[in-house]
């Protein structure tokens, strides 16, 4: 062993006040930096004790770099899919971020009813607000879409048969399986039609003694074209009262108005499906509801009812804070002026022009890339397929693959995609607050 060498190694002390160690101190912490370096001093023994060199600084930046990168932090979405599972889904409005702050900092009347000076509900106030809100006689929240399901087939099908079109038998973000989680809930699938077809007449026929529930699903992530067949709603819903088994649907993206108004395909609303006669339906808060994640279930009082007595729900359940945030996103919701007040429906509602504007002054910033026109996609398991005209900041580089890299690796990291050789940042997902910190992130890469 070279003992010279050995002592050319620095001492923690020393490394941990260099200052572009002391730069990651803010996000990592005092004793996380300070675990790092004895674990780059410990490599560095054994490396020089095998014969080879070893930058202790160097190795010790690196090591900090990948934990930092490993830390949750903001990024600036530039990919053009606004509802991004990777990057957190839909971004809150100020108004549920407030809301949040102001409920979390301290005590609250969360279960507590201040007329009566007993125990309250946690549901009551933003389940009736729902309820208002999609023209449904109750509502409950739960922590997600899934569990939203899940607590509905426990609640209704628990060792008894549900119908499902074989169309409507998917796979979403995470191997969340339909099949699955029927299975989980003790329920027992009965497929109906075929992958391509189904009709209300194959449910007919499947119905039993044992039927609780027929269920429809939202597709999510893909669609079908072509010679198919869909279920027909209201015939489907009429059926289901002619037989007196209940008809629920997973609807996912929880839509509250016409998507046409945005330039895009129509999806079946909330209401719309209640209408028709649907009993439950099960959709997500942070899909284009805009609001926290979450999972909300609407319909009839009695199904409501029975799966609020459901001791399932109690694993289930939502926190202050989410209620909080989701109970401000649906305030907003109750006008169009006050709906572009969510950055999910802002986004969607930014002219061409508007994103012209922000993309030639980004560029003017930068003294570098170009405007060309691309596609943006909702995303996040909603409007499957469905794109809309935006435009992109252009970068072109002799090694695209290592600049997006490069943007990635920035503070705020940066995230594109690259199509033809050249990297895109599309403008349609960032929010404008950020175009500041967008033009800087290309310059630092750059």
């Amino acid at each position: 062993m070279n003992q010279n060498a050995m002592r050319g190694l620095p001492a923690v002390h020393r490394l941990l006040s260099e200052p572009a160690v002391v730069a990651y101190e803010g996000a990592l912490g005092r004793d996380a930096l300070k675990a790092l370096a004895q674990e780059a001093l410990e490599r560095g023994r054994a490396a020089l004790a095998a014969g080879h060199s070893y930058d202790a600084s160097r190795a010790l930046l690196a090591d900090l770099e990948a934990a930092a990168a490993a830390q949750l932090q903001p990024t600036i979405n530039a990919t053009g899919i606004l509802v991004h599972t990777n990057l957190g889904r839909a971004p809150l409005a100020r108004a549920a971020l407030d809301a949040a702050a102001r409920i979390g900092a301290g005590y609250s009347n969360l279960e507590y009813d201040l007329l009566d000076g007993q125990r309250g509900s946690r549901y009551e106030r933003v389940g009736a607000r729902l309820a208002r809100l999609f023209g449904a006689e109750d509502a409950l929240v739960v922590n997600n879409c899934a569990a939203a399901v899940l607590l509905l087939l426990d609640t209704f099908a628990r060792n008894r048969e549900c119908i499902v079109a074989r169309s409507e038998l998917v796979e979403i973000g995470g191997g969340f399986r339909i099949p699955d989680v029927l299975e989980r809930s003790g329920a027992r699938l009965v497929e109906i039609g075929t992958t391509n077809k189904a009709r209300v007449a194959d449910v007919e026929r499947a119905l039993s003694p044992q039927t609780a529930l027929i269920l429809r699903t939202h597709r999510s992530n893909f669609s079908l074209e072509g010679f198919v067949e869909e279920l027909d709603s209201r015939a489907l819903a009429a059926a289901a009262r002619r037989s007196g088994v209940m008809l629920v649907e997973d609807l996912g993206s929880g839509a509250t108005i016409d998507m046409t108004a945005f330039g895009l395909p129509r999806e079946r609303t909330v209401r719309e499906a209640l209408d028709e006669g649907v009993a439950v339906v099960a959709v997500s808060g942070d899909k284009l509801f805009g609001g926290p994640q979450c999972g909300m279930l609407l319909g009839s009082a009695l199904a409501i009812g029975r799966m609020r007595g459901n001791q399932l729900l109690r694993a289930l359940r939502v926190d202050k804070t989410t209620l909080a945030m989701l109970d401000a996103t649906a305030c907003l919701h109750e006008s169009d002026s006050t709906r572009l007040e969510i950055p999910l429906y802002a986004m969607l509602a930014a002219s061409l022009e508007e994103l012209q504007r922000r993309g030639e002054a980004a560029i003017a910033r930068v003294e570098r890339g170009r405007l060309v026109e691309t596609r943006a996609a909702v995303g996040g398991g909603a409007l499957p397929g469905a794109t809309l005209p935006s435009l992109a900041i252009c970068i072109e580089s002799p090694d695209a693959d290592a600049f997006a890299r490069r943007l990635r690796h920035g503070r705020p990291p940066t995230i594109a995609r690259i199509e033809d050789g050249c990297v895109l940042l599309d403008l349609r997902s960032v929010l404008a607050a950020e175009d500041a910190a967008l033009a800087d992130a290309i310059a630092a890469a750059l």
